[in-house]
């Protein structure tokens, strides 16, 4: 198959960005993640880190394999302001976009035809990669992987096919000068440009099962998960909110949510409830602990009797969290 047949079929099924590149192993990317993993740069970060000779290897994800196809899906919508009392969410969570490009990827290696395997959001490949290679993006200084159109709001996804597609050069673009990402990051996390220091990085703290770092919560701010704040200066992330004009809002967009409800909800309804998040070993003690040092930065007067209950309570990460929101307002 043609490029220009493989866009035009992505273009039907709602792909934003897609392209091609033969199946051969990523050695640069498995080189990076084995010295920055002994650097300790990924903390206790798995994922794809964690068997780099299986996720930078999609020769080996599918017999017969011979294209990795990469698509991105924009995920940006309109959302409003956190109002009083309520955490941030990132953008990336507010709605379910993972599912809904892995049931696009689907259709295309049914309409492609042959052996196919769908990775989206899996431990097993590095997305990334993947489409910088087939020129869906390119690595930004921030490390995100940042498309023509629609910037780094987009999710990622691969298709490892025995169809044979015509290859799509990398995409010429960059960061050139501009640091604005760098500059912003409240914790220096992106110091070393193009790599991400996890154990600085306020997304990472939010998903660990570690007590949040009392040197950062002050800069979670209003957050309850994840951080957007690299993506929010990028020059390439302007304009999406015109170029998404028209498009259809997804169901169930959620940008923010009430500190008192995460503090007081059933814990298994509200594990149940945000299982989209990723959460060390879907224990909700986790979302309550981002909660507190939410509340801590926020000051919710609607949330203050809950964190004087973990205050008094047998957690003892909790009860230590707690104890520093209500100190923070005494």
């Amino acid at each position: 198959m043609q490029a220009e047949e493989l866009a035009v079929l992505a273009e039907e099924l709602g792909l934003d960005a897609v392209g091609a590149a033969p199946v051969a192993p990523y050695e640069e990317t498995e080189r990076h993640i084995r010295e920055r993993r002994a650097r300790g740069l990924f903390g206790e970060m798995r994922f794809t880190m964690a068997q780099p000779e299986v996720s930078c290897h999609p020769e080996t994800l599918l017999d017969g394999a011979r294209t990795v196809i990469s698509a991105a899906l924009c995920y940006w919508v309109e959302g409003e302001e956190p109002p009083p009392g309520h955490g941030r969410l990132p953008r990336y969570t507010w709605w379910d976009a993972y599912s809904v490009l892995r049931e696009r990827l689907d259709e295309l290696g049914r309409r492609l035809g042959g052996e196919y395997r769908v990775l989206v959001d899996a431990n097993q490949h590095v997305d990334r990669e993947a489409a910088a290679r087939a020129g869906v993006g390119f690595y930004g200084k921030n490390t995100m992987l940042i498309t023509r159109r629609h910037g780094s709001w987009v999710v990622l996804g691969t298709l490892v096919t025995s169809a044979e597609i015509e290859a799509t050069p990398p995409l010429d673009a960059g960061c050139g000068s501009c640091t604005l990402c760098i500059d912003a990051c409240p914790t220096d996390a992106l110091s070393e440009v193009g790599v991400l220091d996890a154990t600085r990085c306020l997304s990472y703290w939010t998903q660990s099962a570690d007590p949040f770092p009392e040197e950062y919560r002050e800069a979670l701010g209003d957050r309850v998960y994840g951080c957007d704040i690299c993506q929010d200066v990028c020059p390439w992330n302007r304009g999406v909110e015109r170029r998404r004009a028209g498009e259809p809002a997804p169901s169930g967009v959620e940008s923010h949510v009430s500190l008192a409800d995460w503090l007081q909800a059933d814990g298994a309804e509200l594990a149940e409830r945000y299982d989209r998040l990723f959460v060390p070993r879907n224990d909700p003690r986790y979302l309550r602990r981002n909660a507190l040092v939410a509340l801590g930065n926020a000051g919710d007067p609607g949330a203050r009797s809950a964190a004087e209950a973990f205050a008094g309570g047998d957690d003892p990460l909790l009860r230590e969290h707690a104890e520093w929101a209500l100190g923070r307002h005494s």
